[in-house]
C-alpha cells in the first residue's frame, strides 16, 4: 500500500538584518579616503605630485572626520574598526611610501625601495600595535591622552616634508638625506615615544571663546588652501619639535603618579619597626632593674 507522501515543509525566506543609516556614513567616510589614498599612488605615477600629496592631506582630513562622525552620530561598529585600520595603511603606509619612491627615492634604485617598504611595513605595525593595545586596562588614565609612536596620519603628512620645500622652491635635498629622513620616520611610528594624541576628554572651550575658535579655525583652512606647502611644511616643522615636550610631559606625570602611589601605600605589618627609623613612635618605657641594691 503507497503511504502518502508527507507535505514538505514549509521554507521559510532568509531574511536580512536591516543596518541604520548612521551606521553607513562613517564607513562611506573611510571609504572616500581610501579612494584619495589610491588616487594619490596613480598621480604620483603620472608624474603629479601636487596633486598627489593634497590626496594624502585630503586623506588624513576625512581620517580625522569618520571617527569623531561615528561617535557623534552613535555609529561605531567593529566593521568599521577593521575598514578603518586597513584604510590607513594603505593611505598612509603605501601610499606615501610609493610617493616618495616615485618622486626621488628610485635614484638610489634598490635602496630607495628598500627604504620605501620600511615606511610601509612601520606604518602596518604601528596600526597593529595600536589595535592590540587599545583595550590595555594596565594604563593609568593620564596615558589615554598619549600615543605610543608617531601616529600613522602624522606620519605620513611630517615625512612628504621635504617634498614641500621642493614645491616652495627650495633645493631639492641628496636623495639619500631623503631615505634618513624616511627611515627616521619610520622608526618615530614603531618606537615608544609618548605623543600628543589632543583627544583629551577634558578639553573644554570657555564660552566666550566660542567665537575666536571658530574664527580661528575658519583662517586656518583659508591658509591651508591659499598656502598649502608653506602651512604643511611648517607644521611638520613644529610637530617635530613637539615631541620632546610630549616624552617630558609623559615622563613628568609618570613619575608623579608612582609618587603618589608610593605616599599611599599601606605599611607592612611583617616589617619589624626597625627597618623603619623614620617613622615615629611613643618612647617606650625604661626596663625594670632585676640588679641586686648595694647595700651602703
Amino acid at each position: 500500500m503507497q503511504m502518502p507522501l508527507d507535505p514538505l515543509p514549509e521554507t521559510r525566506r532568509r531574511r536580512f538584518r536591516t543596518i541604520p543609516i548612521r551606521m553607513l556614513v562613517p564607513n562611506m567616510i573611510t571609504l572616500l579616503a581610501i579612494c584619495a589614498g589610491l588616487t594619490a599612488i596613480r598621480l604620483s605615477t603620472e608624474g603629479r605630485m601636487e596633486l598627489a600629496v593634497a590626496a594624502i592631506v585630503f586623506a588624513a582630513v576625512l581620517d580625522g572626520v569618520d571617527g569623531r562622525v561615528a561617535r557623534m552620530i552613535k555609529g561605531q561598529s567593529k566593521f568599521g574598526a577593521e575598514l578603518d585600520s586597513l584604510a590607513d595603511f594603505v593611505n598612509f603606509g603605501v601610499a606615501p611610501g610609493l610617493i616618495l619612491y616615485f618622486w626621488q627615492l628610485h635614484d638610489l634604485s634598490n635602496f630607495g625601495w628598500i627604504a620605501a617598504m620600511i615606511f610601509a611595513i612601520c606604518g602596518s605595525l604601528r596600526l597593529a600595535r595600536f589595535n592590540a593595545e587599545m583595550d590595555d586596562p594596565n594604563k593609568p588614565a593620564f596615558a589615554a591622552n598619549f600615543f605610543t609612536g608617531m601616529p600613522a596620519p602624522l606620519g605620513a603628512i611630517t615625512v612628504l616634508l621635504p617634498i614641500y620645500l621642493s614645491f616652495l622652491g627650495m633645493p631639492t635635498p641628496p636623495a639619500a638625506l631623503t631615505t634618513l629622513f624616511t627611515l627616521l620616520i619610520a622608526f618615530l611610528m614603531v618606537s615608544r615615544l609618548p605623543v600628543f594624541s589632543g583627544k583629551s576628554t577634558n578639553m573644554r572651550v570657555p564660552r566666550e571663546l566660542v567665537l575666536p575658535v571658530v574664527a580661528g579655525v575658519v583662517l586656518f583652512i583659508a591658509l591651508l588652501i591659499g598656502y598649502p606647502w608653506h602651512v604643511l611644511s611648517l607644521l611638520s616643522v613644529l610637530y617635530l619639535l613637539s615631541l620632546p615636550i610630549g616624552w617630558k610631559s609623559y615622563r613628568d606625570q609618570e613619575r608623579a603618579l608612582a609618587a603618589s602611589t608610593a605616599a599611599v601605600a599601606p605599611v607592612d605589618p611583617a616589617i619589624p619597626a626597625e627597618a623603619a627609623p623614620d617613622t615615629p613612635h611613643a618612647p617606650s618605657e625604661p626596663a625594670p632593674d632585676d640588679r641586686p641594691v648595694r647595700l651602703n
